[in-house]
């Protein structure tokens, strides 16, 4: 508005000094003479009069203008304003959503690996279920052999177990337990393999202490089938073997079951297709030890019936053969 007062003092100015001029100009009149001196500076003032006069029009359209300007910006400035102020409200309510969002999902990250654990837990007894074994034997398979090394080696998980068999639908519950990379004072020489009695729904009816020859077997995958076999007859005096009071017995077996010198070869005959298979076998009816390699060597793909039934014919069959083999001829001294 310092624009508008200068303007205005000017005009005020102007009219002050054409008054003046006027005043002059009367008083140069001659009496009693129809003729009116103008001088010549009159008419240049009042040109530049007009020019001023014009100017100022020119300048109070423009100050218009100006003060239009400022009144618009002075809205759009406010409109802006109220705006931001509404984007700030909005930001501090999502801030705060994705606070409480957070704060939620933190809760359920406990219930979230319960859940998970249960799931994992929930399919593993699915598959035990479906390679359960209710006759005394199983054939364990271990896949990711290269992988479980490695987890056995660095630590990050010592051992596996076996999924749990049974000797009969009443009976008793077993499981193995393998050290990969050895336990004990068999760690990084050997396998350790381990025979585990876990507590089952039926053991007030089952005799205990356990005291069933346990055997091992690790296949031979090729042709060959020089398979790996070693059995462990319980110490009764051992809780290992006493009724289970606990989910599992601590286990007990063959420390040194296998070298691992052995076992890392490339192209053993153990491992085939990163995968290996051990079968374990409790001995309710005393099988002789030297039927042991023929029992292990069966199709394993056979009913247990029909196993049961080849061996008992190997058995009478070696009898037989021993029975009818001529006895030496005893010598005579000269």
């Amino acid at each position: 508005m310092a624009i508008a007062a200068v303007v205005r003092h000017v005009i005020l100015k102007l009219r002050a000094d054409r008054q003046e001029e006027d005043s002059r100009m009367n008083m140069d009149i001659v009496p009693h003479s129809t003729m009116t001196i103008i001088p010549s500076d009159t008419n240049n003032m009042s040109a530049q009069l007009q020019e001023v006069y014009e100017v100022i029009d020119i300048l109070a359209g423009g100050i218009q203008i100006l003060n239009e300007d400022i009144q618009r910006l002075s809205t759009e400035s406010l409109a802006l304003q109220n705006g931001t102020d509404t984007l700030n409200r909005s930001m501090a309510e999502l801030k705060l959503s994705i606070q409480e969002q957070n704060i939620f999902f933190d809760g359920m990250k406990p219930n979230q690996e319960i859940l998970q654990q249960d799931l994992a837990s929930l399919k593993q007894r699915v598959d035990d279920l479906q390679f359960v074994s209710y006759d005394g034997t199983f054939v364990w398979k271990i896949s990711s052999v290269r992988e479980k090394m490695i987890d056995a080696e660095s630590e990050r998980q010592t051992s596996i177990y076996s999924p749990p068999f049974y000797s009969s639908q009443t009976g008793y519950k077993m499981r193995a337990r393998l050290y990969l990379n050895g336990d004990g004072n068999a760690r990084r020489t050997h396998m350790s393999l381990f025979f585990v009695l876990m507590r089952s729904k039926h053991d007030g009816l089952l005799k205990f202490p356990f005291n069933y020859k346990v055997t091992f077997c690790l296949y031979d995958q090729t042709p060959a089938q020089r398979h790996i076999i070693d059995s462990f007859r319980p110490e009764i005096r051992s809780n290992s073997f006493q009724r289970p009071r606990s989910e599992m017995n601590i286990a007990s077996g063959i420390p040194k079951f296998f070298p691992l010198a052995m076992i890392q070869q490339e192209g053993n005959p153990f491992v085939r297709d990163d995968t290996m298979f051990i079968k374990i076998m409790v001995d309710f009816g005393d099988m002789p030890k030297t039927l042991l390699p023929y029992a292990l060597s069966l199709n394993p793909g056979l009913p247990t019936n029909v196993h049961q039934t080849m061996i008992k014919q190997e058995a009478e069959r070696r009898t037989h053969q021993s029975d009818t083999q001529p006895a030496a001829p005893l010598q005579r001294n000269e």
